[in-house]
């Protein structure tokens, strides 16, 4: 019989060989001084990531899937193979910087009543990477975002409700979610909220998991304590598929978490969300720019549709 773990860390690699090497690399090096199971699950990549993290880490365990089967699908069947007390999602664009997954251990053990926990992200040049954690998306956010009044005034909570503006991570603090980059939870509620639902391919499902447990009487929170670094998108193809992704998963969260009387509204301001962008892509962008945001206001349909179940 195996022996359980403190810790089973869970790393999703799609073609990004050389970022999943150093991401795993500095888990091994600066990760815990507590039992830790790395689990590695391979989304296909064909950039001979599973080949090269095999030869670099026999004592990780790879899985190579098939398929790219979704970040949130990876990660529940990577889960099936977890024997630790705690789980630690990690993204493969992440460097663990020292004491991060200690601290963000004690930091739960501390705090059972947040369920799920998380820390500080930081650019690779030290910089804040506010992307840890999220404030719950509403109508106001929505509008302040199609509106441009988030872009104008980045840094106030007020103009920007979603990215928690102004606020530095630099204090303990509840939060709506916590980013699937960097977020540690037990293995039992993970368990019992049935982890990941798998309709959210990529993006929104580390907002549909926090919800959910929050409806469970959980509140998650943010620790400065543990800190890592998150070269965010780096896992996407496409800044345009990046995109289309994150609004499928935005509109997959109006239709699962809101109140049925304002899922047209919601779904309305994406809309004109999609609409400004590219009216003023049009007018003050560059061309590549433009075109991008054409294409991506070409996909509105496929946005606005979400992801089905």
């Amino acid at each position: 019989m195996t022996s359980a773990v403190d810790i089973t860390a869970i790393m999703v690699s799609y073609n990004t060989r050389e970022l999943t090497l150093r991401a795993i690399e500095s888990l091994l090096e600066h990760g815990s001084e507590a039992p830790i199971q790395v689990i590695v699950w391979d989304n296909a990549s064909s950039d001979g990531s599973a080949d090269a993290i095999a030869r670099r880490f026999p004592d990780v365990e790879l899985v190579r899937s098939d398929e790219n089967c979704g970040f949130a699908r990876a990660n529940n069947r990577a889960a099936e193979h977890a024997r630790g007390e705690y789980l630690l999602l990690l993204n493969p664009d992440t460097e663990t910087l020292p004491n991060a997954v200690d601290a963000l251990l004690d930091f739960a053990r501390k705090h059972p009543e947040a369920g799920i926990v998380g820390g500080r992200t930081l650019f690779a040049d030290g910089s804040l990477n506010p992307s840890s954690c999220l404030g719950r998306m509403t109508l106001w956010s929505l509008a302040c975002s199609a509106l441009g009044l988030t872009y104008a005034f980045n840094h106030t909570t007020l103009f920007n409700p979603e990215g928690i503006g102004g606020w530095q991570r630099d204090s303990v603090r509840h939060v709506d979610v916590v980013v699937g980059c960097f977020l540690l939870m037990p293995a039992a509620l993970w368990r019992k909220l049935g982890g990941f639902r798998a309709h959210y391919f990529m993006y929104g499902e580390d907002s549909d998991l926090c919800l959910r447990a929050a409806k469970q009487g959980y509140r998650p929170m943010i620790t400065p304590d543990a800190q890592i670094v998150h070269l965010a998108g780096a896992a996407s193809p496409t800044r345009q598929g990046k995109l289309v992704m994150l609004m499928r998963g935005k509109a997959t969260l109006i239709r699962d978490h809101w109140h049925p009387a304002l899922v047209w509204p919601g779904l309305a301001l994406l809309w004109l969300w999609g609409g400004t962008r590219r009216l003023f892509s049009a007018l003050f962008l560059d061309r590549g720019r433009s075109a991008m945001w054409k294409a991506v206001w070409r996909q509105r349909r496929e946005w606005l549709s979400g992801y089905q179940e």
